[in-house]
């Protein structure tokens, strides 16, 4: 009898002593408190720790299949987002050529660059339009920033563009400030032009504009063909030539008008 006695007069100390130990608040007991709980805790988590473990092994080929149809889903949202962005800016681009289509006094034709010709990048290109649609040899080539070129060869279907960075392309045009007149003809450097046969004494600038001229049989009057961006004045003779940027961003172009003729 005395035996149980003890018996529950210890294990009601040490439960007491355990609560004690876990409730009291004071600052020298904390540590000790955690190391208690910390010993309390370990056969528990020695026993989870495998079912967590074969928990995981057991779910691993469901978590891996969502895995993989998460990231199918992913990429297939990625490759619709760029697709949404390349139609957003055609939209820009044919709705810039659009306004300038109904701006010109001229009738016009749209089309697609098809191709380009790879050893001389900016110098021709390739359109989807050609004689049965109204093209014809010599007709200017624009889009909304300005002067591309012009028709060089035309098939049923299709038409070669020079470019007016190429070496054979020539149009006359003017400095839109001072009305100088000058020859645009293409360089093969850098994507520039060059304005020449201007006088050495010519009013030009760096940042002046360059327009075609009404003189040019090509080209109606007033389109914008770039800008200039170095003058020289050559030595030992009394001329001038003039760098020029073009207007157009030649190696970005994707759609053009065919200027075919007045209304």
């Amino acid at each position: 009898m005395f035996g149980n006695k003890t018996k529950i007069s210890a294990y009601f100390l040490i439960f007491a002593a355990a609560f004690l130990l876990l409730f009291i608040r004071s600052t020298p007991f904390i540590p000790l408190k955690f190391r208690v709980i910390s010993i309390a805790t370990l056969p528990t988590q020695l026993l989870t720790s495998p079912l967590r473990e074969l928990k995981k092994i057991f779910y691993y080929h469901q978590t891996f299949d969502e895995y993989v149809l998460l990231r199918k889903e992913n990429r297939m949202l990625k490759a619709r987002l760029i697709g949404m962005a390349e139609v957003i800016r055609e939209n820009s681009r044919l709705g810039k050529l659009l306004d300038l289509k109904r701006k010109l006094i001229f009738s016009s034709v749209t089309a697609n660059v098809v191709g380009r010709d790879p050893s001389n990048w900016n110098a021709t290109m390739v359109i989807d339009k050609g004689a049965q649609d109204g093209i014809e040899l010599g007709m200017p080539v624009v889009n909304a920033s300005g002067v591309i070129g012009k028709i060089a060869e035309v098939s049923d279907n299709k038409s070669k563009v020079i470019l007016l960075t190429d070496p054979g392309f020539s149009a006359i045009a003017l400095i839109q400030r001072s009305r100088e007149v000058g020859l645009v003809s293409g360089t093969l450097q850098d994507g520039m032009c060059r304005m020449r046969y201007l006088s050495d004494k010519a009013d030009v600038q760096v940042g002046d504009f360059v327009i075609s001229s009404k003189l040019s049989s090509a080209f109606p009057e007033g389109l914008l063909m770039g800008e200039v961006v170095e003058v020289k004045v050559l030595d030992n003779r009394p001329v001038m030539e003039c760098v020029i940027k073009p207007a157009a961003a030649i190696s970005q172009i994707e759609e053009v008008l065919v200027i075919q003729k007045r209304d």
